[in-house]
């Protein structure tokens, strides 16, 4: 017997008087972000990201909303395209600790870095064996230092007296027992895919590990957290000093980590690398480039175009610091110049002695 079919039900309608398609059984809802923007601009459900980013791009009174919100909300969208590799601090620029350092030790260490994560390593910074938090050595600390072994101090409890004269400061740090899990991650990882790792795992610091399973770099959740609201200065970071400064012979000083694209700002678009800023990304990289290795202190090695750079301070790793300034002779400098050899004057060769002739019977001839 055939079902008897139900009758029309009034279809629901829009303020236009249009009918309005609702979602069938099963069927996702819209999302959030599509639902606010339907609502304050009267968009339909299928709006995209670029419709978005063109949104933040137009002028502040069209968008609706104010610079920093915009400003913040153009650096989320950019987080896909972010990869851990470009916001990590360099290997040469990590602060870590042996894991046999004493504990007197560290709190030096901890006192000069102003971090309040370092990374501990076994042999090397490529054997990493987890980190330590200033608040576990502080606590350690003072549960030592208790004079009542019942006390709560460390847990927010009530103050009591504490003699730090029972803390023994030449303890190692793995006796200790307060190193932390790290998190591991490659230079390719998406940032916004290490920041959910962090917050899923409660795990604030990261060791960037290159293909061959070696320390390549750190990354916190700090610096995550400064791609989408920027730079974030405590009480305790002092004032970095200009990448690049202008000197009043005209020549400029600048830190060997400074990058390409700022030292150009400052010395103008003749400083110009060319091809080089697709190999390296610092001052310093395109100097061990230029000269074909490490420069040591107080060598000279050619610039672009007729810039030459001089090597103020270096270790076997890195170029620290270098003062960039015109070639007196005005031409460019070519890579790999050797250095001018002084000729050095020819020593007199001194007569051989010859061994005294004899006879076949061992005398001398007459």
């Amino acid at each position: 017997m055939a079902q008897a079919s139900k009758p029309d039900e009034p279809q629901e309608t829009d303020q236009h008087g249009l009918p309005m398609i609702l979602p069938q059984d099963g069927e996702l809802q819209e999302g959030w972000l599509a639902r606010v923007m339907r609502i304050l601009f009267g968009w339909k459900a299928a709006a995209t990201r670029a419709d978005l980013e063109l949104v933040l791009t137009a002028e502040q009174p069209e968008s609706g909303f104010s610079p920093a919100e915009a400003a913040m909300l153009k650096n989320i969208l950019g987080l896909r395209e972010c990869r851990i590799a470009s916001i990590m601090v360099p290997r040469a620029d990590i602060v870590a600790v042996h894991q046999e350092i004493t504990l007197g030790e560290l709190i030096m260490v901890f006192a000069g870095a102003g971090h309040s994560r370092l990374v501990v390593y076994n042999d090397t910074l490529d054997d990493p064996a987890g980190m330590v938090h200033i608040r576990d050595l502080v606590a350690f600390m003072a549960a030592r230092a208790a004079i009542d072994p019942n006390s709560t101090v460390v847990k927010g409890g009530p103050a009591t007296d504490l003699d730090f004269a029972k803390i023994n400061l030449s303890m190692p740090l793995a006796a200790a027992n307060i190193v932390r899990e790290l998190l591991y991650a490659p230079p390719s990882m998406p940032a916004l895919d290490l920041l959910a790792k962090m917050q899923a795992t409660r795990i604030h610091l990261a060791l960037i590990i290159d293909e061959y399973g070696g320390s390549d770099g750190l990354v916190s959740i700090e610096d995550l957290v400064e791609l989408i609201v920027g730079d974030i200065a405590d009480e305790h970071d002092e004032d970095e000093k200009a990448m690049v400064t202008r000197q009043n012979d005209g020549s400029f000083v600048a830190i060997g980590r400074a990058s390409l694209d700022d030292v150009r700002a400052a010395i103008g678009d003749e400083f110009d690398v060319g091809g080089a800023a697709q190999e390296v990304d610092t001052l310093g990289g395109y100097l061990v480039m230029r000269a074909g290795h490490v420069p040591v202190r107080g060598e000279l090695v050619p610039g672009p175009g007729t810039f030459e750079a001089e090597v103020l301070d270096a270790d076997p790793r890195r170029v620290k610091r270098v003062k960039i300034y015109r070639r007196k002779d005005g031409r460019p400098g070519t890579p790999h110049e050797p250095p001018a050899v002084r000729p050095v004057a020819a020593r007199p060769t001194p007569a051989r002695e010859e061994p005294p002739r004899t006879n076949p019977n061992g005398q001398p001839p007459p």
